[in-house]
């Protein structure tokens, strides 16, 4: 058995009552928290206590690991590509041109250097929403990734079967057989760490009998369908000509709306959608950095919520944000509500770390086991360090971590109850090999497929 103490931080539990214990411990053994308090470990101090890792988290805050509920972690390789772009044209210039030469092996580096920057700012789970299938392998590349950083990943199978670019459409025939593969082979994988979903990618690019048939067999082994939906005014415009329905409209006409639909963005929603996302209890995953760097909108978020809907939080991909920085994502939710509701108090601090936590959980379809400090769940705990110029003092700590920390002050990572990272230092890895080495995949991906950089 292998024992973790965390002692002297402030320990956000975000269970039901929003228990903060300052100071307050958690002991984690093996893969699994069992006991969260205050003060001390009552038998701290005893003679023969004894754990194999201890970590004094005095000045820092204790919380549950964040959850980036949608990105694409392929795009590390494409950052700044096509800075200042709109949705789809950003499609056409940064996203395609590159990735329909990647390799499995480009996919596997991108993926990883990905997973190391999500650990870093605080992520203890991701779902990556992967939609590049020029190489049948190259699912199995981000698992490979994911297996090896000991991160929590689950991977929305992305595809397309019409009104897409070419190399990455594919038959309803094809997405299925891959699905069934995918979760026979990764699916519950490495302790339950590794999970499949669908993905079909936008409503314009899905046939309804594609989208009725992956939906109903996802329904059938008990996993989400993860969707962009109604992230930019163009993209609704195209599917009312197209269908003569909005994109939630369309959901709910061909069956596909219900609690296991995950709508990522849901930035152009009509009153009525609201409602049927509502009535229909489907999840929202808001990436607003990335709303903002393509000028897709506003969210409703507050409406949202105010509605009962469950919300969680993502960066979206590094080719539209330009990171993966999770603890970053807290302060634009928070800000760009107000900006857009012109209320200061549309959300709090507190709503905000319980998207990224709950909601993240919820969205990994985890409700029971992660998103939480409580006895019996899964040990996937973040430790934020609070002593900083730009932090202190801490009067409250929600507020501290959310308007004030960014991902370098994440000090500590633990999924499953393995560090991952300790005093800020990646544990399983080289760091500054893998940057190496991403360094020289990329330069080749780019020549071979004949994009220029600068200029």
């Amino acid at each position: 058995m292998s024992t973790i103490l965390i002692s002297g931080g402030t320990v956000l539990t975000q269970d039901a009552q929003g228990t903060v214990y300052d100071p307050g411990y958690v002991l984690v053994e093996d893969d699994r928290i069992e006991a969260v308090g205050a003060g001390h470990y009552p038998s701290w101090g005893e003679p023969g206590f004894q754990v194999d890792q201890e970590i004094d988290a005095s000045l820092m805050a204790v919380m549950p690991g964040l959850v980036n509920a949608h990105s694409h972690l392929f795009q590390t390789f494409v950052r700044g590509m096509a800075d200042d772009k709109p949705l789809l044209q950003w499609l056409e210039t940064a996203i395609w041109p590159v990735m329909r030469a990647v390799t499995e092996e480009e996919m596997y580096l991108a993926s990883l250097l990905g997973l190391v920057e999500n650990i870093r700012s605080g992520a203890t789970s991701v779902i990556d929403n992967q939609y590049i299938h020029t190489n049948q392998g190259n699912d199995d590349a981000v698992f490979r990734a994911a297996k090896e950083s000991g991160i929590r990943l689950k991977i929305a199978r992305g595809w397309a079967d019409m009104n897409y670019h070419e190399a990455f459409m594919e038959t309803a025939d094809t997405v299925v057989a891959e699905l069934e593969r995918l979760l026979e082979t990764w699916h519950g994988a490495e302790n339950g760490r590794l999970s499949v979903e669908s993905g079909p990618v936008i409503p314009w690019g899905c046939s309804d009998e594609a989208m009725r048939r992956t939906y109903a067999l996802a329904q059938e082994w008990g996993v989400g369908t993860h969707i962009h939906t109604a992230e930019s005014e163009p993209e609704v415009k195209m599917l009312i000509e197209q269908r003569g329905l909005r994109h939630v409209e369309w959901l709910e006409a061909i069956g596909c709306l219900g609690p296991d639909t995950e709508l990522v963005h849901s930035v152009w929603l009509s009153e009525e959608e609201i409602d049927l996302v509502a009535q229909r209890e489907a999840m929202i995953i808001h990436c607003p950095v990335s709303n903002m760097y393509l000028a897709s909108g506003i969210a409703p978020i507050t409406e949202l919520r105010r509605r009962g809907v469950g919300v969680a939080l993502a960066t979206d991909g590094a080719g539209s944000n330009n990171s993966q920085d999770n603890m970053e994502v807290l302060k634009f939710t928070a800000c760009l509500q107000k900006v857009g509701t012109l209320d200061a108090m549309s959300l709090l601090p507190e709503d905000v770390l319980q998207m990224a936590t709950w909601g993240g959980a919820r969205a990994m379809g985890l409700e029971q086991e992660i998103g939480s400090l409580e006895p019996g769940k899964k040990a996937d705990i973040t430790v934020v360090d609070l002593n900083a110029p730009h932090i202190m003092p801490v009067h409250r700590p929600a507020s501290a971590l959310v308007y004030n920390a960014n991902g370098r002050d994440v000090d500590t990572v633990i999924v499953d109850g393995q560090v991952l990272m300790r005093d800020k230092q990646v544990q399983f890895l080289d760091e500054k090999a893998l940057l190496a080495e991403c360094r020289a995949a990329n330069r080749r991906l780019f020549e071979r497929g004949g994009v220029r950089v600068g200029g």
